[in-house]
Parts: structure tokens; C-alpha cells; sequence
């Protein structure tokens, strides 16, 4: 029976791990369905299966673990650490584990609840398994550090500096991997890749990494705080502001991608790829900042370019009549430009009230317009709710083991909870808000500011100001439906009044990430790939950190802890094509 480390071997834990390595063993799902709580959930990080998947229900969770654990071979099961937890309501015990599969090595949470009609047995509430390393192709970090060299028989030779700068232009090369965009997602995969010895490119339109924050809106900073927010390899300093300033962070970025050794070219855009289903590669065109193209031949191209792409400029047929400026919230750069004048501000998400507040700080008069309800969660302490687990003094590498080991399905059970106490907690501010005229709203089904990004990308404003502002009267507000039309000179409402404007900032969002693959690839790509993001009728993102219908095509996207947390599973995979593990169709 399985021994843990101060625990007696009779003890319940013990006894549910001994039962599950039995029924590992065991032909059938029976055995597992005996150790799984009604309401199981399992969800797989690459540990058992190829896929990132989340199954729920005692029955088919139990058919899936049993499939799922007789071809990969799962064994060697060791309890690492266990602690009494209370998520979503529900005291448990949170058992961390290790095990091994024919292929790799794995880490996993389970949660184990008492067994309501015999309360010394234990049973399965939710469980993770997630894949750590493939055996034989592990990263080279750590102990497993490449050697470098402690000294050259040739001090006339290439040193480090001369093999960075060859690796780097690829002359008579072609990379195996490339990454498309460097913010932050296109840099943890790369760096993920080039830490497990996939030789990849990483180009950036920008002129430097970290121009995609550098060039925003000069008063930004961050929304969620610095401890959750850390890039792989590679954390923030602690002595970092709680809130990261937008050049700060640019800067950061910059270093990061020299720090990690990553091949970047900056000033290069992707024109256009096909897909050569035969030889396993893609011929892709790239125009380099002096007008220059270069054809490649790459296995993987890694679109991390962002949840959305292209900017969403609303057909709005009467704002051709507008003789001020117009520009997209993407093409913003600072409000001192318009001091002393008048702006309209359309939308009302993160970019709308934070290009409003700019503006009127600057000395702008300014109104928004709203075009749908809005969730409002004050910055501190509402919108920090769901990141109190990077609070409570765990390494960080668990608190995103904890963050994963959560299936959807209870996570939005969770961010109920979280919603719930934000609008206690913010209950005087919202009241002001809708006194002003401004319509709120709470995510659908009251899962908040998370579920609606991780489901349409926005919706929702993280009040820093603006939304006193406006509950103040200092920003006005009106609502998308009572205007008329535009004018030359602002816009003229339906009860006649006019608001006068030198400039309209569309701060309407971007278009799906399918609208840029389309235009890269080909519609006919477009359709094979599907929608990208959200969760259609799943448990797991859309096409996002797997494989998908077109071979040799991933997406990487999100916060900087989404990315720092999928990268993981995403290179993996593409390693696991690479040796031949993986096959690179579904």
C-alpha cells in the first residue's frame, strides 16, 4: 500500500491513492467509479491523453480515466503534499501527486471529500493531471542546464556572442517554429520552445519587442497585480511596483527576449502562408522592416498575436459626416494632444474608460457612449478576488497547479462567488453609476469580469477613476441607441440636443482571432481551424494552446499568467510532433 511521508498507510488518503493504482490495473471503469465523488470532474493537461479536456460526471469521468490510464501507461502514483483547502464552499483535502506515463512525467490535484454515507472512505471531487516533461527531450534548465563551455582551445574561434548573432539570421537555415507576435504570449512560448531545443523564430512588426504596451496610452499600467503576472524562467524583481507601469513592463519584455537568447526579428510582418500537407511544412512570407521579403519553410506557426486581432471599426453610416478626427483605440496615444477640446469616447470597456480618463485629466471635455451593459468591479479590492491564491506564500509554480486543477464548469461557480461579494463590496459606487445614466450588468449568469473575457475578450471596466468620474458628472454618458446621427461638428441625439465633439476615439474592441487567420491563410483555413477562443459547447477554450484541424497551426493568447501557464502545454506538444511522440493531425 502506498506509504505517505507522516501519514500511516491505513489512512484514507493512502487508501484512496492504493485504490486507484488497483484500479489501474483493473479492466473497466468500475474501479474508478467507486473512488469518484457524483458531481467528479477530470480534467487532462496532456498528462493522460494528447489533449487539453475537461470530462464531468461520476459515469463518464470513470470510462474516460479508464481509457485514458491503460493506454498511457500511468504509474508510479506518490502523494507529494496534502492540505485541507475549501474551494467553491467545500472543505477538502487537496492532495498534490506525481506520477509517470510511458512518455512523461506528470504532477496532478486531487480533491477528496468524505464519502457521505461511510465517512472514513474518501472520494474524488476534482481531479488534474498535467503533464511536467516528456522523458528523454527534458528541458534544459535547472540541472539539466546546457554545459556551456568552461574554456575554448581556440581563443580565435566563434564565441557566444558569434554563434547568438549566426543563430539569429538564419542564413541557409529555416527554424522549426514560428512565432507570429511578441507581446508577452509569443515570448513564453519561444522561450518555452528554445528551453526544449525547438529551434524557433520569433518575428514582431513593432521596431522593438515591447512596443505593442510602449506605444499605449501614456498613463497605463497594469490591471492585476505584479505577483500573478511573472513570464517564464524569469520573475519579476521583488522589488517591483505592485501595479506595473505599461514602459516599465515594455522594457521588461525587451530584456526578456534578450535574456532568454530567443531569434527575434522586430520590424517584420507575416504577408501570407499555405500549408504543404505532404511535406509537413509551411511556406510563409515574411517583409522585414527594409521592404525586403523572405520566403520559410517552417513546421509550426504559432499565431500569438492576441485574443482578437484586427481592430473592430463599427459601421456607423453617418460618422463619415464628422469633420473632427477618428481614430481606434488602438491608434490613441495621449490625451495632452487634446487638451482644451472636446471628445466622444465610444465603448465602455477597459480601453473606453481609460481613454476617457485620460483625456479629462488632460483637460478634455469628454462623454462616452455606451453601447451595452458594462460590468464595473473597483481595481481594490473587487477586481483582485480571484487572484487571492498567488496571496497566501505558495511558490508560484503550485498556485498555477492550483489555478489549472479547477474545471470550468466549478470555476464559474467560484467566479459567482467572486461577483457576488464585488457587488457588496462596490454597492455604493454602482448605485452612483446607475443614478448617472450608466447601465451595468455582472457577466452572464453573474460569472463576472473573468468569464466574460475568457468568452468575448471585454466587456467589463476595472475602475481606476473613470467610473466616479462619471458617477460625478465630470465624464458624461450617454447611451449608443438615443443618438440620431453624426454631424460635422459632434453628434445630434433623438430629443434634439447636441454634443459637440473635436474627435471620436472608437474604443470598440478587435475583431476574432479567425478574421486575421483568414486573411493570413485563406478562408478555406479559416473554416478547417473554427472559432478561436471562447468555449462553444466544451469545457476548454477553442482552439487555443492544442493542436487544431490544420496541421501545424497553434494559438497562444491571454494575460501574462495564462501565458506563462499554457505555454507550458503548448510546447510540449509541438516538442512531442517534433521526436515523433504526437502526431501532428488530430
Amino acid at each position: 500500500m502506498l506509504q505517505i511521508v507522516g501519514h500511516p498507510p491505513s489512512d484514507p488518503v493512502s487508501t484512496w491513492f492504493a485504490e486507484f493504482e488497483a484500479a489501474a490495473v483493473s479492466p473497466g471503469a468500475r474501479a474508478f467509479l467507486d473512488l469518484l465523488s457524483s458531481d467528479a470532474c477530470w480534467r487532462d493537461l496532456l498528462g493522460l491523453t494528447w489533449d487539453l479536456q475537461t470530462v464531468c460526471g461520476s459515469a463518464g469521468t470513470a470510462r474516460a480515466l479508464a481509457s485514458a490510464v491503460a493506454t498511457s501507461g500511468a504509474k508510479a502514483f506518490r502523494v507529494e503534499d496534502i492540505h485541507l483547502a475549501t474551494r467553491v464552499g467545500r472543505e477538502t483535502a487537496e492532495v498534490f501527486f506525481r506520477f509517470e506515463t510511458r512518455v512523461g512525467r506528470g504532477r496532478g490535484i486531487v480533491r477528496l471529500l468524505s464519502d457521505p454515507g461511510a465517512p472514513s472512505r474518501l472520494r474524488a471531487w476534482t481531479l488534474l493531471t498535467a503533464l511536467e516533461d516528456l522523458k528523454g527531450f527534458e528541458e534544459r534548465s535547472g540541472r539539466n542546464r546546457p554545459r556551456g563551455q568552461s574554456h575554448s582551445r581556440d581563443f580565435r574561434g566563434p564565441n557566444w556572442l558569434d554563434k547568438r548573432r549566426n543563430a539569429q539570421i538564419y542564413d541557409g537555415a529555416e527554424p522549426a517554429a514560428l512565432v507570429i507576435g511578441g507581446g508577452q504570449a509569443g515570448l513564453a512560448i519561444a522561450a518555452r520552445l528554445r528551453t526544449l531545443g525547438v529551434d524557433t523564430l520569433l518575428i514582431e512588426r513593432n521596431a522593438r519587442i515591447g512596443d505593442n504596451w510602449r506605444h499605449r496610452y501614456h498613463a497605463l499600467t497594469l490591471h492585476n497585480q505584479v505577483q500573478v503576472n511573472h513570464l517564464p524562467y524569469m520573475p519579476f524583481p521583488p522589488n517591483w511596483p505592485t501595479y506595473i507601469p505599461k514602459d516599465k513592463l515594455a522594457n521588461w519584455l525587451e530584456s526578456y527576449a534578450e535574456a532568454m537568447e530567443l531569434n527575434v526579428w522586430t520590424g517584420t510582418e507575416m504577408l501570407g502562408g499555405d500549408y504543404d500537407e505532404a511535406a509537413g511544412r509551411w511556406t510563409v512570407t515574411l517583409r522585414r522592416e527594409d521592404g525586403s521579403r523572405r520566403e520559410m519553410h517552417p513546421r509550426h506557426v504559432i499565431m500569438a498575436t492576441g485574443v482578437s486581432g484586427i481592430p473592430n471599426r463599427p459601421d456607423i453610416p453617418s460618422l463619415r459626416d464628422f469633420a473632427g478626427a477618428v481614430l481606434h483605440s488602438s491608434e490613441y496615444r495621449d490625451g495632452e494632444d487634446w487638451s482644451g477640446r472636446r471628445a466622444i469616447v465610444i465603448g465602455t470597456g477597459n480601453s473606453g474608460h481609460d481613454i476617457a480618463q485620460d483625456l479629462q485629466s488632460s483637460g478634455a471635455r469628454v462623454t462616452v457612449v455606451q453601447r451595452s451593459p458594462t460590468l464595473v468591479v473597483n481595481i481594490e479590492p473587487s477586481a483582485q478576488l480571484p487572484y487571492g491564491l498567488y496571496d497566501e506564500g505558495r511558490p508560484l509554480d503550485e498556485c498555477d497547479l492550483i489555478t489549472v486543477s479547477m474545471p470550468f464548469p466549478l470555476l464559474r461557480e467560484a467566479h459567482r462567488a467572486f461577483t457576488e461579494r464585488a457587488r457588496a463590496l462596490d454597492r455604493t459606487l454602482l448605485d452612483r453609476l446607475e443614478m448617472a445614466g450608466f447601465r451595468l450588468d455582472f457577466g452572464e449568469d453573474g460569472t463576472g469580469w473573468q468569464f466574460k473575457y475568457l468568452t468575448r475578450g471585454g466587456g467589463y471596466y476595472f475602475n481606476v477613476g473613470c467610473s466616479d468620474l462619471i458617477a460625478d458628472g465630470k465624464i458624461g454618458v450617454v447611451q449608443y441607441e438615443r443618438i440620431d446621427r453624426f454631424v460635422a461638428d459632434g453628434v445630434r441625439m433623438t430629443d434634439g440636443r447636441m454634443i459637440d465633439a473635436d474627435l471620436v476615439v472608437l474604443a470598440t474592441g478587435y475583431k476574432g482571432q479567425e478574421h486575421l487567420v483568414a486573411r493570413l491563410f485563406g478562408p478555406d483555413t479559416a473554416r478547417r481551424v473554427g472559432p478561436i477562443w471562447g468555449f462553444g459547447d466544451g469545457l476548454e477554450l477553442r482552439n487555443m494552446y492544442c493542436r487544431t484541424r490544420q496541421p501545424g497551426l497553434w494559438f497562444i493568447a491571454g494575460s501574462l499568467a495564462q501565458c506563462r501557464i499554457y505555454s507550458r502545454y503548448l510546447g510540449l506538444q509541438i516538442k512531442a510532433v517534433e521526436e515523433g511522440l504526437l502526431p501532428r493531425t488530430i
